[in-house]
């Protein structure tokens, strides 16, 4: 790697971030097709919305309101200073959010309607997250909490995953937030999709994001 320009790894910044991008992107799609199907939303979505119905301001600035929130408990947590990097995640993903709920103003009434919409919502979220998976930059402030409950209380990632999870769900109910049949298959079933996405999208990332345009310096 040491014969490469800095222009190379410039340019491999920048295919990183615009994968990382695109895929929060389509996840906030993917979250706003939930909210719209209306039969419930995760457990963090869920909370946004009850805020965003208790209080005013948008979903996607609450998003960012508990990010921000979430910032100051992960650095406690993991005994380090705030990671402000993860602003700019929120940002976009909080803009994503409320960009997608202003076009998407179709609610299905019909039990079906809602369901098909749930499904596809749940689908094109998994597909975000695995997207963004690919980059490998920093982790959403979501993502760093479940290493923080971890690395204080010693739980594996995946119950430290669950017990943030129980929590946000404790507060979305609190704040009045939208959680029904959609709240459970999100919670069981985006794990599954997104692996199930990754071994598809894997391959033609990674080869995308390859060194497969070397750079090298001249002489």
């Amino acid at each position: 790697m040491g014969g490469y320009s800095p222009k190379y790894f410039m340019n491999m910044r920048i295919k990183r971030i615009g994968v990382y991008v695109l895929g929060l992107l389509v996840l906030g799609l993917g979250i706003s097709l939930v909210i719209r199907a209306g039969l419930g939303s995760g457990a963090w979505d869920a909370l946004y919305v009850g805020l965003n119905e208790q209080f005013g301001l948008s979903v996607g600035t609450w998003l960012i309101i508990v990010g921000i929130l979430l910032i100051f408990i992960n650095a406690y947590l993991l005994r380090e200073r705030p990671d402000w990097s993860v602003l700019i995640t929120l940002f976009v993903l909080g803009q994503a959010v409320d960009l997608w709920l202003y076009i998407i103003n179709w609610k299905p009434v019909l039990f079906g309607g809602q369901m098909g919409l749930l499904i596809v919502g749940l689908l094109v979220l998994s597909l975000g997250v695995a997207i963004y998976l690919q980059a490998k930059l920093a982790p959403t402030a979501i993502d760093k909490l479940m290493y923080g409950i971890a690395h204080r209380t010693g739980l594996s990632l995946r119950l430290s995953k669950t017990s943030g999870e129980v929590v946000a769900l404790i507060l979305a109910w609190i704040a009045g937030g939208p959680i029904g049949i959609g709240t459970v298959l999100i919670t069981f079933l985006v794990g599954p999709c997104v692996q199930f996405f990754m071994r598809w999208i894997e391959s033609p990332f990674m080869s995308f994001l390859s060194p497969s345009e070397v750079c090298h310096n001249e002489g």
